[in-house]
């Protein structure tokens, strides 16, 4: 007993060397060529910089980015899931900035093949479940975030999907076994949340199925037995939310003072992104052509796969004993996932896309590849356990399979940089108060980004009755003098400075004190200790309240609203439950 329980350990020490050291194999290219500057990788450098100085300042858990919209700053940690821009803040603090998106990427991939490698453990031997994870982390649509997207939260996600799936395809559901992992896949990637929460509602109806089917129409059993799978599922899946209520309620709740409807704008609406859709602009259609080829390419290699372990269970040969634990539910349910994914890719499914709540937020049904691809990791475990692997030949496998992949990716998908796009040069942008771009579903909901100007001072104080006045010497947007102006706004207009916290002035007469910072219901702005009782508004969305002559001092403080308060009790006893439930579960196995 001894000698097997220490050739296991060991066994998992030799997978925790191989997993890190495959994904590092697929991040190759980034390692010889550089950090790969994809679409989103901007978004996310700015705000890990933004988050690192918040955080080198005291701050522990930011809720405003105050560098978008030209120092202006919008709420944007408050809506976009923490954990990876709080994995993106601290890697900039240690490593080289043009080295963090590298070892971000690697983290994520490491992850993801340590997730995959745990699940199919539970079926396979740990020679199939090294392949699955190779094939997984380097699987074409998990390189293509990471090359030509850039986007690094929904590849942080990734780590986290394929739990999700394991909680669900157990013969006993376990309400602590889903919470965790879909908890932790909504503070990761809010799309990828979504997708993880729909993918339980569908299998737990298909086990609903199969208790109908084993236990007929009527009896004690099938109620039973239905009772555990909806408690299971809805209880885990409530129990999750909760324990990330702290960033979900807020986000969920605060959304009506934000403009998110421009999340979903033409070229970002889910019906201008099924497969091999076109639109009247030419980049996004390369972009969705080259995502159509690699997605009709991922569904059919799942769907046979996946048939394919439907048909072994039927009566193939040779197969090996674990196959008993795989068991055929297991096989029908990742048949039917892979099938509605599928079903979800194309024009036909518009009407689910339309109605299912939240659902459109995805923007693009492509998404779903991130699920389809845990499916396939998955559904190769039957598939492979027809090969005898030992553990030199499953490493040197899946090493070739990661390389063959990432060098495939590189070609494809792998972004070039010009100077500006380089993470150093970001950063170095941002050292020296260099604005950029506001989130346009991020902004403030009366807030009107094409006539903000890209160069203001901290404050200023305006003399007549509008308001709106420009603070002098700064230079117009070209969005607001140039009709469909489509440039980049020059970048030495890009210097602005960020409103002062606290301010000592003295009038001679009353003016309009203008702050370069976006109005937002959570900043309180107070005026010799008085709240100021009305806001002026401004078409740009930045702070104006009216000054009488006099002395005045302005402070200006980010204030928790009810709905922060009451999201961070909700985690709080969401904990408290887990925490129970985990000992209960103990007890049991004692």
């Amino acid at each position: 007993m001894r000698l097997r329980y220490a050739d296991k350990v060991r066994s998992l020490r030799t997978y925790h060397i191989l997993i890190p050291l495959l994904a590092l194999l697929a991040i190759v290219p980034l390692l010889v060529h550089g950090c790969s500057c994809g679409h989103d990788q901007p978004f996310h450098v700015q705000s890990w910089l933004d988050a690192a100085q918040q955080f080198r300042q005291g701050t522990i858990y930011p809720h405003w980015a105050f560098s978008p919209a030209w120092q202006a700053g919008e709420p944007r940690f408050l809506f976009y899931p923490p954990l990876s821009w709080y994995l993106g803040a601290l890697l900039t603090m240690i490593f080289p900035m043009n080295a963090a998106p590298v070892v971000f990427t690697w983290i994520a991939l490491t992850g993801a093949g340590f997730s995959m490698h745990y699940v199919v453990r539970r079926f396979a031997s740990g020679e199939i479940a090294l392949v699955c994870a190779g094939v997984y982390l380097a699987n074409p649509y998990m390189l293509f975030n990471a090359f030509e997207r850039g986007a690094y939260a929904e590849l942080l996600a990734a780590t986290w999907i394929p739990l999700v799936l394991l909680s669900m395809l157990q013969e006993e559901l376990s309400v602590p076994a889903l919470a965790v992992p879909l908890g932790m896949t909504w503070l990761t990637n809010a799309p990828a949340g979504v997708m993880a929460t729909y993918a339980v509602a569908l299998l737990a109806a298909v086990r609903l199925v199969f208790a109908f089917q084993a236990h007929g129409t009527s009896g004690s059993r099938l109620r039973a037995s239905s009772l555990r799978i909806v408690a299971g599922a809805v209880g885990g899946s409530a129990l999750g939310l909760g324990l990330v209520a702290f960033y979900l309620l807020p986000a969920a709740y605060e959304r009506r003072y934000v403009q998110v409807a421009m999340a979903i704008i033409p070229n970002l609406r889910y019906q201008d992104n099924f497969l091999f859709s076109k639109t009247d602009y030419a980049a996004h259609n390369e972009i969705t052509f080259s995502v159509s080829v690699l997605a009709l390419v991922l569904v059919l290699i799942t769907l046979l796969v996946t048939l394919a372990g439907v048909l072994q269970r039927n009566g193939f040969r040779n197969s090996p004993p674990f196959m008993e634990r795989f068991s055929r539910h297991v096989t029908i349910q990742l048949v039917v996932l892979a099938c509605v994914i599928a079903f979800l890719l194309t024009p036909a499914s518009s009407f689910v896309w339309e109605h299912l709540p939240n659902l459109k937020y995805l923007q693009f049904p492509w998404r779903l590849l991130s699920i389809l691809s845990a499916v396939l990791g998955v559904a190769l475990a039957p598939l492979l356990s027809q090969t005898r692997f030992r553990r030199v030949s499953s490493g040197i496998a899946a090493a070739l399979l990661v390389i063959g992949l990432s060098q495939l990716a590189s070609h494809l998908y792998r972004q070039g940089c010009e100077r500006s796009d380089y993470p150093a040069f970001e950063a170095a942008a941002f050292q020296s108060s260099h604005g950029v771009l506001p989130t346009d579903e991020y902004t403030p909901e009366d807030a009107d980004n094409d006539v903000q100007r890209t160069d203001d001072p901290g404050y200023w104080l305006v003399s007549g009755s509008d308001p709106n006045e420009p603070a002098p010497g700064t230079v117009a947007n070209p969005n607001e003098t140039t009709v469909n102006y489509d440039g980049p706004i020059p970048f030495e207009n890009t210097v602005a400075v960020r409103a002062p916290t606290h301010l000592v002035l003295w009038l001679a007469s009353s003016k309009t004190l203008v702050l370069n910072l976006r109005d937002y219901p959570a900043w309180r702005i107070t005026r010799n200790g008085a709240e100021f009782p009305v806001h002026l508004y401004r078409d740009d969305g930045l702070v104006a309240v009216p000054l009488p002559a006099g002395a005045s001092t302005i402070d200006v403080r980010w204030h928790r609203s009810w709905d922060q308060t009451l999201g961070v009790a909700t985690s709080l006893c969401a904990f408290l439950v887990l925490a129970a439930l985990s000992m209960r579960s103990r007890k049991i196995r004692a």
